[in-house]
């Protein structure tokens, strides 16, 4: 449909992402000519997202709040093949990273971005990230309004800001607009879930929470802001930890570390007084431009849910559907019935549902996506879901508007390019960060942790019964791979020049936030998908009827896991 269903580039937006290719193709010529230093270089090149890894430059290309729409996701699998090597990685920040880029290519890979609304601006540096939220969101039977609205006009205010470029630490906020916790909020430098109060629309806000070396989990610092106040809400917000904010110290740099030492009464103080004095400056947008952004997020034109199936006609993959003879293949196919059940959820809409796209193959990399791939996502996104996707935070991603009579058409083509996995929250949908094979953070390897662990639990029976089992795997503290939010968290450590892996259980990223904590000595990589085998059987061995993993823990508490692990 002609609709717009997302936000779309103003003249202001394109001509400031426009500028900035200019000025860093200039910056790469200059350091390529030898005429600055790498040291003077390395600034400017993280200012639009560009790493130097352990065997070429990374790009990470932002994705805001998720969200794109397949003219977008196109442009990623053309610049998978043309610059890298016909594959991209999908984060746990919700962008895509390139893990094999030139630098004599990266402005004009940037500015083949800037052609399709895309940027890297502040996926690095000391400064407001790419902000994050709910991938269910406008979609979401739950959700009491759509959260992109605040994250797309946070978006805006953080781009750029002059007071904010050169905070002590990254920074990072989350928005989500439901009582389930979809994007690990309160682990955020900045989490905001919508509420309503007496019919009025606002934001709960927490600060402080992050993963890392020292894992925090935000506390609340006020319990109701309205739209109108927002933006000069999180400026105070940031204005008081600008100011304090240890530079001295890169480990102890980040907010949270901030209000842990003051404590949340004393910053939420200070944020009061300094709130006051913001509001006096007319910094909140007017509610033209509030509207402005609002009308671009309009539902979907939602068809009746008696509407005949389509049939999916791609270059790639070719499925015959009529609808009399959907109903029959369903009834026979176990295997999209079980893809149904996981890989779906509740849409707000009826004769909707919401689809997550799997990125975790048996023995795959999680998060990695061929060219081929993102092209045909692109295609069933403009075909079967109102031409929009979204990235998630458990690097996976989701056709938000899939018509209930269309899933067994998307299904087919899916699970003819190996995209239908059906695992969602199994304990194969595992995160893992790049690891050694790529970082140079890294102090050992995840990506083959993860992939001998989803080999050893590959049963698909054994799987659903072990049922919703968050398994999270980081290649050092840095704790890309969230494992203090992990169901199960591994983290690998450098012990004496050999690669160990710590377990760690009892993590939530949900909206029961709780960190994992480690079980004692590590493991090797083969012990390590033993110990997790171990606490596995543990679980089954003690679980009450209707309880997770998770719960299971919470229950019975560390020691039975201990004793099975250690003796």
């Amino acid at each position: 449909s002609a609709r717009i269903t997302m936000y779309k580039y103003d003249q202001y937006d394109q001509q400031i992402v426009d500028a900035r290719v200019e000025e860093f193709r200039d910056q790469v010529k200059r350091r390529l000519a030898g005429q600055i230093t790498e040291d003077q270089f390395k600034p400017l090149r993280l200012m639009n997202g560009l790493y130097l890894q352990l065997h070429a430059y990374m790009l990470r290309v932002a994705i805001p709040y998720g969200t794109l729409d397949s003219r977008q996701m196109r442009m990623l699998a053309t610049i998978a093949r043309k610059y890298d090597r016909g594959y991209g990685h999908f984060t746990t920040r919700q962008n895509i990273q390139y893990n094999w880029i030139k630098l004599s290519d990266a402005p004009d890979i940037l500015a083949d971005l800037a052609t399709v609304e895309m940027h890297a601006i502040q996926t690095s540096g000391n400064c407001i990230r790419n902000i994050s939220s709910d991938q269910y969101a406008g979609a979401a039977a739950d959700e009491v309004a759509d959260p992109r609205i605040w994250a797309e006009l946070l978006r805006q205010w953080s781009t750029f800001h002059p007071e904010f470029s050169y905070l002590p630490r990254k920074f990072k906020i989350a928005v989500i607009g439901a009582e389930e916790d979809r994007a690990a909020m309160r682990l955020h430098d900045i989490g905001i879930q919508l509420v309503k109060r007496d019919g009025v629309l606002g934001g709960r806000i927490y600060v402080g929470g992050g993963m890392g070396r020292t894992p925090m989990i935000a506390p609340e610092i006020k319990d109701f802001v309205t739209a109108d106040d927002l933006l000069s809400y999180v400026e105070a917000c940031l204005r008081v930890y600008n100011r304090y904010g240890r530079r001295d110290n890169i480990y102890k740099a980040r907010i949270k570390i901030l209000i842990h030492e003051i404590g949340a009464d004393d910053y939420r103080r200070q944020v009061e007084e300094e709130f006051a004095h913001v509001k006096s400056l007319g910094l909140d947008p007017p509610k033209a431009e509030f509207d402005r952004i609002t009308a671009m997020f309009a539902p979907p034109a939602f068809v009746a849910a008696d509407t005949p199936a389509t049939p999916f006609v791609s270059s790639e993959v070719e499925t015959p559907a009529s609808a009399a003879g959907v109903s029959t293949a369903l009834d026979a196919n176990g295997d999209f019935q079980a893809w149904r059940a996981q890989n779906t959820a509740a849409h707000k809409q009826p004769g909707y549902a919401i689809v997550t796209i799997s990125l975790k193959p048996t023995g795959g990399i999680p998060g990695d996506a061929t060219a081929e791939q993102i092209d045909l996502m692109a295609d069933l996104a403009e075909r079967y879901s109102f031409d929009e996707l979204r990235v998630t935070h458990a690097q996976n991603i989701v056709l938000p508007h899939v018509r209930k009579a269309d899933l067994y058409a998307v299904w087919q083509a899916l699970d003819a390019a190996g995209l239908a996995p059906a695992n969602l929250d199994l304990i194969s949908d595992i995160i893992a960060c790049p690891g050694l094979d790529y970082c140079s953070l890294a102090n050992a390897r995840s990506i083959p942790v993860a992939q001998k662990i989803a080999t050893r639990f590959a049963d698909q029976n054994r799987q659903r019964d072990l049922g919703e089992l968050k398994l999270k795997i980081s290649g050092c503290i840095n704790a890309c791979g969230h494992h203090h939010a992990g169901h199960i968290g591994i983290l690998g450590v450098d012990k004496k020049g050999t690669e160990n892996y710590q377990l760690l259980l009892g993590g939530s990223g949900a909206e029961d936030t709780s960190l994992a904590k480690i079980t004692g000595p590590g493991f090797d990589e083969d012990g390590i998908v033993d110990a997790v085998e171990t606490v596995t059987n543990v679980y089954l061995a003690k679980r009450a009827e209707g309880e997770r993993f998770l719960d299971t823990y919470r229950r019975v508490g560390m020691e039975p896991f201990k004793e099975a692990l250690y003796g």
